[in-house]
This record gives C-alpha cells, sequence and structure tokens, in this order.
C-alpha cells in the first residue's frame, strides 16, 4: 500500500495571554496537537479517537491546513503542503472535509446546487455546463432528488443537509476526505444510512478516510486503522480489529470499556478505573500525560515521556509497562 498522507512531529500550540497586559511577551500555551506523527494509507479509512479536548478535531483542521501548524510536517500525496508555497487550490482538489454539524457547515441563503457547484468553479475552474452535471451526479450518488439544486437547507432535513454536505466534498473528486463526526449530530437510524452512504462512497469513488470520532462503535464499524489520541498525544495505533480486540494501552482500554455493548455478556470485560480529570492542556503533567490518572503508573511515568513502541505487527503503544496489559 502507498500512503496518501503521512504527519511527522505535527504540532499545533495557541498562545494564551498571561495577565491584563496584552503586549506582555511572557506567554503560555495550549498544546492542543503535540508531536502526532501518523500515516494515512491509499484507499483506507483510519479512526483518530479520545474523549472531548484529546486534540483530534485540532489534528483534522490542522492536517486541511484551516490552521496553520506550529511545527511539523505534512506530506499529502507525496508533497509536503505546510511551506508558505503551497498553492492551496491544488490541495483542496484533492483533499476535502465534511463538518459535524450540518447546520453550521451550509449557508443558510445558498441553494444545494450553489452550494455544491461554487466550490468547483473556484477550484476545478470548469465551465457552467461541466459544473451542473457535477453537481447532478453528487446528488445522485448521495441519494438526492435532483430537484434538491433548487431547495435551501432550511427545507431539508438533517439527514438531508449532512447528504449535501457528503455531496459537496466529493463533488472535486477528492483523494482524501476528513470526517469530523460526521454522524453525531444525526438520529441514531440516519446515522446509520450516511454510515452506510459513506463505505458505498469510498468503494464506488477510491476515496482515503479519516475519521474523528469518540464513538467507539462508529470507529469499529467504519475503520481499518486506529490512532487513539490523549491530552495532544498519540497513545496507540494499529489495525481497528487488533486494537478492538487486545488494546494495550491503559487509556485505550478504558476508552473501549466505557463503550455501551449490546450484548450483556460481554460487557465490563475490560474494566478499567481513571481517577482524576483530563490534565491542562497549558500546564500538562512531567513524564507521560496519563500517569496522573493510570493503575499501573509508578516513578518512571513521571519522569520520562514514553516513545510509541511496536507491541505487534504493525501495533503501537505509547506506554512504559505495556507489558502488564498483555
Amino acid at each position: 500500500m502507498e500512503p496518501i498522507l503521512q504527519t511527522t512531529d505535527l504540532t499545533k500550540y495557541f498562545p494564551v495571554q498571561r495577565g491584563l497586559n496584552p503586549f506582555s511577551k511572557a506567554k503560555k500555551f495550549v498544546r492542543a496537537v503535540d508531536g502526532v506523527s501518523l500515516t494515512i494509507w491509499k484507499g483506507t479509512t483510519i479512526a483518530v479517537v479520545g474523549e472531548s479536548g484529546c486534540g483530534k478535531t485540532t489534528l483534522a483542521r490542522t492536517i486541511a491546513l484551516l490552521t496553520k501548524p506550529t511545527s511539523g510536517d505534512i506530506v499529502f500525496d507525496g508533497r509536503s503542503i505546510v511551506s508558505g508555497k503551497t498553492n492551496s487550490k491544488l490541495v483542496y482538489r484533492d483533499l476535502q472535509m465534511i463538518f459535524q454539524d450540518p447546520e453550521s457547515s451550509l449557508d443558510p441563503n445558498i441553494k444545494v446546487g450553489d452550494t455544491i457547484g461554487e466550490p468547483l468553479e473556484g477550484l476545478m475552474e470548469w465551465s457552467k455546463n461541466e459544473v451542473k452535471n457535477a453537481v447532478e451526479k453528487s446528488l445522485a450518488a448521495v441519494g438526492l432528488p435532483q430537484d434538491s439544486v433548487d431547495r435551501l437547507p432550511g427545507q431539508l432535513s438533517g439527514g438531508q443537509k449532512q447528504r449535501v454536505a457528503i455531496a459537496r466534498a466529493i463533488s472535486p473528486q477528492p483523494k482524501l476526505v476528513i470526517l469530523d463526526e460526521p454522524t453525531s449530530a444525526l438520529d441514531a437510524s440516519v446515522q446509520a444510512q450516511i454510515l452506510r452512504l459513506l463505505l458505498q462512497l469510498q468503494k464506488d469513488y477510491a476515496l482515503s478516510y479519516m475519521l474523528i470520532t469518540h464513538n467507539i462503535a462508529v470507529a469499529e464499524y467504519l475503520s481499518d486503522y486506529m490512532a487513539v489520541m490523549y491530552s495532544g498525544n498519540l497513545v496507540e495505533y494499529g489495525l481497528t480489529e487488533e486494537i478492538m480486540a487486545k488494546p494495550r494501552h491503559p487509556y485505550t482500554i478504558a476508552l473501549i470499556s466505557s463503550a455501551p455493548l449490546a450484548n450483556p455478556w460481554k460487557r465490563n470485560l475490560l474494566q478499567v478505573e481513571i481517577r482524576g480529570e483530563v490534565p491542562s492542556a497549558i500546564n500538562p503533567p512531567p513524564g507521560c500525560k496519563f500517569n496522573p490518572r493510570c493503575p499501573y503508573a509508578d516513578g518512571i511515568c513521571s519522569r520520562e515521556i514514553p516513545k510509541l513502541k511496536e507491541v505487534s505487527s504493525g501495533h503501537l503503544v505509547a506506554c512504559h509497562f505495556v507489558e502488564k496489559t498483555a
């Protein structure tokens, strides 16, 4: 397999002003993304999971260049895209993003046809006839009737709005689509329809996906690979099937244990207690950021930051005492 995207030590820090003096040079930083390196393979889906505030959405927005990275590199389709000379138009032809809430990602005053077609005129520089054909094809691909082109978002249901957002994302025929919690704002029955649609579109258009979610069940259903984030860091990475069957990082174990299961016989099989609260992104604890909450933490955990180590083929874990979870 070939990589479609690779990040190397990617960081995103947000400065926080100290005190009341706006000209003070003494600043602290929110370490939203703190040295993340991962690979997305062509034609596959990677799910980035973690609790709220772990940095997964900031990671997605940084990769999509919606916020400038503080440091590190992003190689997309064989070329670095973080330099100031990057042609964003060329990037967005091949990289698109579907946002969490279609209510806020769609302009309520612009018709569906223009919502999908306007980016094509700017990115692809197509003629009006080519844009019209692409809009019709995209609507058909997401299961919306052709008369939707003349409707406003307010005339659509929540599921239909998300389908419009998906149609807008696939219309330039991108190579990678970032899915930022694409079903969390929808009803349960509509969620299932959207997930099935995303899988079908991946097959039809040979898409690669980066899925941002806190829903373990959605990650298990949709993804091939899983990356677990905690407080801006990547703590576990590997095949989704392997991580779900045998998670090795204490945080991943707790995350999977907290997911509701339909089968009562499988409940609480991976029970791990997590003490305390999520650490401050401004003043994180020394060493492993999970150590104040980890049941296996020892002296070294508060002194040294654990590095990702391979515990099996392609399965990486950042923990000093990973042998205890074997």
